[in-house]
């Protein structure tokens, strides 16, 4: 293994953080509402709190860059940038402690805040990292790669933070949960922070870009109006300042259908808590899923061996889902019907011939399909149809992040900033659903409209960019 490749496998650890962390705060949210007595509100303080620190993150990133005139990721290099998100995470954890010795709900949503900050920074040096790291023609293929080892934290990290928890899963359901019992995973999780960042640290690759974004040497870059002083030209990029409006909607459909998609199964279809975990679970399973197809792209070099991954991969993962389900006690024979829809994903990832623009327009053409079927449906196919809109936003981030920082030279990194920094319309497009899902006259149902919207401007987005890059 080269070291291209060893920095590769160490980058996409950092990845996994990042899906464990996100999918484990969704055990945390009903575990702290009970213990600590809390409204529904106030419980959703967790997801709002770590998402929202995305954007701060950005905004405190790129004003930084704009006062010093010197951007922090293109000044120490992808990989120490990387190390210091990482840092800045681990500090996070450790508010844990005094969230434990105070019983202090305060505490813990600061520290998750701060991971969240970290995470923020991390992305940001992460992604366009990940493209470097070879030819830019596989770039959209290794961040699916990588993504996809983001959605195996998704799956078993609720498992393993509800262990932790509890002491094994479902044998102590009574047990009456404090911080303290959240206190470990969480300080051992920041222990692991520290120890990727230190080999991040010392991984001794130079810097990407060799110089600074706001450096006087780039005093005639095209991100830089030398009539105002140093400005952001958006209006010569439309590739990044409407990928930023595509990242804000994708995250958006994404996060809105499966934090929405538990209310939809309990209010319609009739669901217990307990019944609806494993088709949630599985929504997140199907990014994973997608994903893995897209991987194969970069496993295999010949054609044929190509075509064999992408069929088996997506299996691989699938394989994964179940196996949670049966160490977690759930029943999975239900879910093998799903075993016939992950080859939809396969065959649009194969007619897309690996084009960010092609894949994007045609897995969004999917998922509006998906969301108009389980609009208008009910019973086992409503709900896979909804499940399976995970498939189709399964690598529409590394499609849509590929596209928009295209061209951007040595303006890569404070891009890459601002779409970090649209990760917001996760918390937007999914209250936004939430508050249509209130009105008697749309109910849960008929707000999964809210995607089928956000999915028609990804569309527009890919058809806009192909034409684009087409013209240059």
């Amino acid at each position: 293994m080269n070291k291209t490749q060893s920095l590769f496998g160490l980058l996409v650890s950092v990845f996994f953080f990042w899906g464990f962390v996100a999918a484990s705060n969704d055990i945390l949210i009903p575990v702290l509402k009970e213990a600590l007595h809390l409204n529904n509100w106030q419980s959703q303080l967790i997801n709002f709190a770590f998402y929202m620190a995305y954007t701060i993150g950005s905004l405190a990133y790129v004003s930084h860059a704009i006062i010093t005139k010197r951007d922090i990721i293109s000044r120490i290099g992808y990989q120490k940038g990387i190390a210091l998100g990482l840092t800045i995470s681990a500090v996070g954890t450790l508010l844990f402690l005094p969230a434990a010795a105070y019983n202090s709900y305060g505490f813990l949503i600061s520290g998750l805040f701060i991971v969240g900050l970290g995470f923020s920074l991390q992305q940001t040096a992460a992604n366009p990292f990940a493209i470097s790291l070879g030819t830019p023609e596989k770039g959209s293929q290794r961040l699916s790669l990588a993504g996809g080892i983001n959605n195996v934290g998704t799956t078993i990290g609720p498992l393993i933070i509800a262990y932790a928890i509890f002491g094994g899963l479902g044998d102590n359901d009574d047990k009456l949960v404090t911080i303290d019992d959240v206190k470990v995973p969480y300080i051992l999780l920041g222990a692991a922070f520290l120890f990727v960042a230190l080999l991040f640290y010392n991984s001794g690759r130079k810097n990407q870009h060799g110089k600074t974004v706001f450096s006087e040497q780039n005093e005639n870059s095209d991100l830089i109006d030398q009539t105002d002083g140093i400005k952001f030209k958006l209006s010569n990029y439309p590739q990044l300042y409407l990928g930023m409006l595509a990242i804000f909607f994708y995250v958006g459909v994404e996060v809105a259908t499966g934090g929405n998609l538990g209310e939809f199964l309990k209010k319609v279809e009739g669901f217990s808590d307990i019944n609806m975990a494993p088709y949630v679970a599985l929504y997140w399973a199907s990014l994973m899923i997608g994903r893995w197809a897209s991987a194969a792209s970069i496993v295999s070099s010949t054609k044929q061996n190509k075509l064999f991954f992408k069929f088996l991969l997506p299996y691989i993962a699938f394989g994964i889902f179940l196996l949670s389900l049966y160490i977690s006690g759930n029943p999975y024979q239900e879910f093998l019907k799903y075993f016939f829809i992950v080859p939809v994903i396969t065959i649009a990832d194969i007619l897309s011939k690996d084009d960010p623009a092609k894949q994007l327009f045609l897995f969004s053409l999917l998922g509006i399909l998906a969301l108009i079927i389980g609009i208008f449906s009910s019973g086992t196919v409503g709900i896979f149809a909804f499940v399976s809109v995970g498939l189709f936003c399964s690598t529409l981030w590394p499609c849509i992040f590929t596209l928009a920082t295209k061209n951007l030279g040595e303006n890569t990194t404070k891009g890459s900033s601002l779409l970090i920094m649209m990760i917001m319309g996760g918390a937007i497009m999914s209250l936004t659903q939430g508050v249509l899902a209130d009105i008697p006259a749309i109910g849960i149902r008929y707000s999964f409209f809210v995607g089928v919207a956000c999915f028609i401007y990804l569309a527009y987005y890919a058809i806009r960019m192909k034409k684009q890059f087409k013209t240059q």
